[in-house]
C-alpha cells in the first residue's frame, strides 16, 4: 500500500479519529445500532435490543479510536499504550520491553524509531490470554526496522479476544518516528528487543503511551 495512505485521516461519528482497519467491526456494530434506534420510536421489542446495540457502538467507537500524539523526543519511544509487563534480558544481549495492552487501551502501535522496515512477517498461531507466558506462540507479526540503532525488532502479539493484526506499512517503507504501523484489535501485547547496550528507562508496571512514553535511557 502507498506510504502516503499511513497517515490518511478516518474520521469517526464523534467528530475524532478511528484506526484504520477498525471497519470489519465498527460499520456492522453502528449500523445494527442505529436501525434499532430507528425502529425502537414504534416497537417496544427494539427498544429492548437498541440499548445493548447502541452501548457496543458506543464502545467500539472508543475502543478504536485513533487520537493524535504530540512525539516525545529520545532514541526510543514507546511502540504502544499499555503496561509494561516484563524487561527481560535475552541471550544475544538484547532486552526485551514487553508491554500488556487491555481492550481499554489505543490499539494503534507506533514506529519506536525512525528508520526503514526491513520485513514485516505474519506467523499464525493460538490466542491465548496476552498476560499468559503461553502468549509467546499466539498469531503474531514480527518488524524489523533498520535504524541509527541497527536493527531493532518488534512484535505484535494478539490476545484472546483479538483476532487480527493489521500491520499498515510493507517492507520498504521508510518511516518517522512514532509513525502509525499498525493496529491489534483488542487486548493483546507488544514486545520490543533493545539493542545491547541501550538501558532501560521503564519498569515492570508502568504505564506507557505509544509515541510519547521513552523506553531507553541516555
Amino acid at each position: 500500500m502507498p506510504h502516503s495512505q499511513t497517515s490518511a485521516p478516518r474520521v469517526g461519528l464523534l467528530g475524532g479519529r478511528l484506526a484504520r482497519g477498525a471497519s470489519p467491526w465498527l460499520l456492522p456494530t453502528v449500523a445494527t445500532a442505529a436501525l434499532s434506534l430507528t425502529r425502537a420510536r414504534k416497537s417496544g421489542r427494539w427498544a429492548a435490543v437498541a440499548v445493548p446495540t447502541t452501548a457496543l457502538a458506543a464502545g467500539m467507537l472508543w475502543f478504536f479510536r485513533d487520537p493524535e500524539r504530540e512525539i516525545t523526543q529520545g532514541r526510543v519511544i514507546s511502540p504502544a499504550d499499555g503496561v509494561v509487563q516484563s524487561i527481560m534480558p535475552w541471550k544475544d544481549g538484547r532486552t526485551r520491553v514487553a508491554i500488556f495492552m487491555s481492550p481499554l487501551n489505543v490499539h494503534v502501535n507506533r514506529a519506536p524509531l525512525a528508520g526503514t522496515v526491513t520485513s514485516v512477517e505474519h506467523i499464525p498461531g493460538g490466542f491465548v490470554p496476552a498476560f499468559n507466558k503461553e502468549s509467546e506462540n499466539n498469531e503474531r507479526v514480527v518488524w524489523h526496522f533498520d535504524t541509527e540503532l541497527g536493527d531493532i525488532e518488534m512484535v505484535q502479539i494478539a490476545g484472546a479476544v483479538a483476532r487480527r493484526i493489521v500491520p499498515y506499512l510493507p517492507a520498504g517503507t521508510k518511516v518517522e518516528q512514532g509513525e502509525r504501523i499498525g493496529l491489534i484489535r483488542f487486548g493483546s501485547r507488544v514486545d520490543i528487543y533493545l539493542p545491547e547496550g541501550v538501558e532501560v528507562a521503564v519498569e515492570v508496571g508502568q504505564a506507557t503511551t505509544a509515541g510519547v512514553t521513552r523506553i531507553d535511557r541516555d
